[in-house]
């Protein structure tokens, strides 16, 4: 009860109750993005935001609370930018310029978003929730970005006529893998390159990323081998060859008289 009240008389009014809510926001971004679900605490968010935990539970409740409001104040704006995109990409006639207004639809607003906070963040946090175990529990992903992929994989069909839904599937796969990491770079490139490239460089990363995811999912894999396809192992005797009764001379002599045509 004590704390409820502490709670309350800590809550601000108007936009400075905003601002503290925000700033919370802000904070509990960057510590699941350092620390994942699980190894983060209520308490370290409100130590960085400078408020007490009675407060960040009086707006969020509990962590689940806290870690859902993290991702609801940015998944809407990337789905709102990523179907515009495809919009604009499905109103293309030429397939090729659509499949990279495509690509550029799933990459661009999370590399806008990197660039303009400066902060990997929220790409760290995605990375974590993507490769924890609990996640399908917590359902975040399925039910925030689950609806957008499927018309990011249908857009890309519509591009890639002659390509398998399993092409198309792993296509979409690899795209997140290179967009995830690139969003969770703290710097890395940036040490490597001499300060040639920098993951909150937006123009830069775009361009590249969409360039090369484009010519990647162009080319795709090759189709796998069949047994039409695949080369047969030679069971021949050595010294001729053999018909299809297994009679080595006469395979021989039809040899020798493919040659002598």
């Amino acid at each position: 009860m004590k704390a409820a009240k502490s709670a309350r008389a800590a809550v601000e009014t108007g936009t400075a109750g905003a601002s503290s809510r925000e700033r919370i926001l802000q904070e509990a971004e960057r510590v699941f993005g350092a620390n994942g679900f699980d190894g983060a605490a209520m308490r370290q968010v409100a130590e960085a935001a400078g408020v007490p935990v009675a407060l960040v539970s009086y707006h969020f409740g509990s962590k689940e609370g806290l870690y859902r409001a993290v991702f609801e104040r940015r998944v809407p704006t990337v789905v709102e930018q990523r179907l515009a995109g495809l919009a604009i990409a499905m109103s293309e006639a030429d397939l090729d310029r659509r499949l990279e207004l495509v690509v550029k639809a799933l990459v661009f607003p999370m590399l806008h978003l990197r660039a303009h906070d400066r902060d990997p963040s929220f790409g760290r946090v995605l990375a974590h929730e993507t490769m924890d175990p609990s996640s399908e529990q917590r359902g975040f992903i399925r039910d925030m970005f689950d609806p957008v992929a499927r018309a990011v994989v249908e857009a890309l069909a519509s591009a890639l006529p002659g390509r398998t839904e399993e092409d198309i599937w792993w296509a979409y796969e690899f795209m997140l893998g290179a967009m995830v990491y690139v969003m969770g770079d703290a710097g890395r490139i940036e040490r490597l390159s001499g300060g040639l490239c920098r993951p909150d460089d937006e123009e830069g990363a775009v361009r590249h990323m969409v360039a090369f995811l484009t010519a990647g999912v162009r080319h795709g894999a090759p189709p796998p081998a069949t047994k039409s396809r695949r080369p047969l192992k030679s069971n021949k005797p050595k010294g001729g060859e053999t018909d299809a009764t297994g009679d080595v001379s006469k395979g021989r002599r039809q040899t020798e008289g493919r040659r002598a045509r």
